[in-house]
């Protein structure tokens, strides 16, 4: 066999499919459906070569590796290995690192192979994982350090939780081992979550992790039910609009406020939660917490974030950062929303405003229950040849976006 059969074809970007696979873009930009059908699509990373390795949610084997091995850029290669539902992804000096839903694992990857001869590795076990926000993304500082989100496993600290006029804990007990970033060595194995760093709280839940310009960043899901759980004091639609989903730059030691206060999209700044005696408006001790760097609109779910950092995509684009929205569950009555990957462009390190990249990813509108829509994006990765990929979890599609030029 041939060496290039081994390493899989570097060859030319595939043919752009009729209709974008589905989706709309902004002119100029292509789509082609890479993979499909892989199962619950999360996270990806790709490899100098073009092989994908793909994260999966609740199916055999937590990682799929694809291989292009005609050269026409489709993955027509697929093999499956390890196991766990599996989220965040990395490719980081010969190894590939994943993170389940308590752990992070990796397997020595040598030059050549598509899936890993060698056993697993477990570099971090044990890490929290109740109910509710167990999804786990991954990112690496260059530095020796490997960061993992560990979501709360509450929406608002309630005891017990998402029950009607319940008033939240104070202080809230689960920040001590959950609702936050924790730091570990990614080259020490057999770490329990007491070894890690905790290196940033108040956060809820926020499975899209990456490291850019020597910082590190996140998106995070905010709060659900202000009018299920506070009736007569929210409305429908002020649940479906104000509590902001987040973009935040996140430095050791920030605390982002959860679960005393959420980002109002209708006030402009932090507020204190209707658990903690908030009206949608007192602010009381949110001040003293960390705003987030961009304010989205509630409940779109963001899953994943990546910084655009090729230049196959026109200037206004590079170091600005793409946006994973998963889509909401949970604007009922009204329609759901989001569904699509967003970008914010940044210019002097300093976000403007935010636009949405690619959409059509429901197949149609509106919809009511986020079972009506035909794919949901879930993951993000940038390619050796500054292409852009996208994964969703309805099928496991995964797109190839390109730009070709006005």
């Amino acid at each position: 066999m041939s060496l290039m059969a081994l390493v899989g074809r570097a060859a030319g970007p595939p043919a752009c499919e009729p209709g974008n696979g589905g989706i709309t873009l902004p002119q100029g930009f292509c789509a082609a459906v890479v993979a499909d059908n892989v199962g619950r699509a999360r996270h990806l990373a790709v490899a100098p070569n073009g092989d994908l390795f793909v994260s999966t949610r609740g199916q055999p084997g937590g990682v799929i590796a694809l291989r292009d091995t005609d050269g026409d850029g489709k993955m027509d290669k697929r093999e499956p290995f390890g196991e766990g539902s599996a989220t965040g992804i990395g490719l980081r000096n010969g190894y590939i690192y994943y993170a389940t839903t308590n752990s992070i694992v990796r397997y020595k990857l040598a030059a050549g192979e598509l899936t890993p001869s060698g056993p697993a590795e477990i570099i971090a076990e044990g890490l929290t994982d109740r109910r509710q926000h167990a999804d786990k993304g991954l990112a690496f500082d260059g530095k020796g350090g490997v960061y993992v989100n560990i979501g709360a496993p509450s929406n608002s600290c309630q005891q017990p939780d998402r029950q009607p006029k319940v008033a939240g804990q104070d202080p809230c007990p689960l920040l001590e081992i959950a609702g936050g970033i924790w730091r570990f060595d990614e080259n020490t194995l057999g770490q329990k979550q007491t070894d890690g760093k905790r290196y940033a709280t108040g956060m809820r839940q926020m499975p899209g992790l990456t490291w850019h310009d020597n910082s590190l960043w996140v998106v995070m899901h905010n709060r659900d039910g202000l009018d299920t759980l506070w009736p007569g004091q929210f409305t429908a639609q002020q649940n479906a609009e104000w509590p902001a989903e987040y973009l935040l730059q996140v430095s050791e030691g920030a605390n982002f406020g959860w679960p005393y206060c959420f980002y109002s999209n209708a006030e402009g700044h932090l507020v204190t939660n209707p658990e903690y005696g908030g009206d949608g408006k007192k602010t009381d001790r949110c001040a003293s917490f960390t705003p987030p760097t961009v304010a989205f609109p509630a409940h779109w779910a963001p899953n994943d974030v990546t910084f655009y950092t090729g230049t196959q995509f026109p200037k206004q684009y590079q170091n600005g950062a793409f946006v994973a929205f998963h889509g909401s569950w949970n604007r009922a009555p009204l329609p759901m929303a989001g569904y699509n990957v967003t970008f914010v462009p940044f210019g002097n390190g300093k976000p403007g405003k935010y636009e949405v990249f690619a959409n059509g990813f429901t197949g149609k509108t509106p919809i009511m229950n986020p079972g009506e829509a035909a794919a949901r994006p879930g993951g993000l990765a940038v390619g050796p040849d500054g292409s852009l990929y996208v994964t969703e979890d309805v099928k496991g599609r995964i797109w190839r976006i390109m730009y070709k030029g006005q």
